[in-house]
């Protein structure tokens, strides 16, 4: 049984999703960058605004993981899954993450930062 609360744990996934999030943005700019369209703005804009999302909601996720002193490290990855450690209020806990639920997931992030509506 987990000691970790329900919200805790969101935020702890938070912090495995977005970093995810944040490197698949930045190789789809260097993509968008480099291919031939004829009108790249509006691409590039649209994931430059979407990676400054993504940015500032793990900036405020890693603060409040350190505010609360909680670590999170990937201790190991196989094909099928990965295992991450929590360290919670003095207390370890591992929990594996099934990588294709991880994958649709970081897809789930990607589609919301993509289309949803610029925050100021």
């Amino acid at each position: 049984m987990t000691r970790i609360p329900g919200d805790i744990r969101d935020l702890i996934e938070e912090a495995i999703y977005l970093p995810m999030t944040i490197s698949i943005l930045n190789r789809d700019l260097t993509v968008i960058e480099s291919s031939p369209f004829k009108l790249r703005q509006p691409y590039l804009h649209l994931v430059e605004e979407s990676l400054k999302l993504a940015q500032k909601d793990y900036a405020n996720v890693k603060q409040q993981l350190r505010k609360q002193n909680i670590k999170v490290s990937q201790v190991n990855r196989d094909e099928a899954f990965t295992m991450y450690s929590f360290l919670y209020k003095g207390y370890e806990e591992q929990h594996n993450y099934f990588n294709p639920r991880i994958r649709n997931k970081v897809n789930e992030l990607l589609e919301n930062y993509l289309f949803q509506p610029e925050k100021k």
